[in-house]
């Protein structure tokens, strides 16, 4: 069984990969950094997932962002309010 290669290595070697001439096949790639090309192109899905799911992640939290904004936005038009009827109130009590 082949040794593991330290994740350091990987993300190295998945960018070069992909920035190299696109005449040269996976298995030419994978013989340059000395590993099997099922390996290479197993890490290259595995970056491309985690590239996914990172963008979506970020996409979702925009959105509960804006909505959080939303929200804090009624909050404080609510406090204020409340604040000017109380005040209202106190002067009304204090001059009646």
């Amino acid at each position: 069984m082949p040794e593991p290669c330290l994740e350091g290595f990987r993300e190295d070697v998945v960018p070069v990969a992909r920035i190299g001439d696109p005449s040269v096949e996976l298995e030419q790639a994978a013989a340059v950094f000395g590993v099997r090309a099922m390996s290479l192109s197993k890490w290259m899905r595995r970056t491309d997932i985690d590239t996914a799911a990172q963008l979506e992640t970020t996409g979702h939290d925009s959105v509960e962002l804006r909505k959080a904004r939303r929200q804090i936005k009624l909050i404080v038009l609510e406090n204020e309010i409340l604040c000017r009827g109380a005040a209202h109130l106190t002067a009304a009590n204090l001059l009646g």
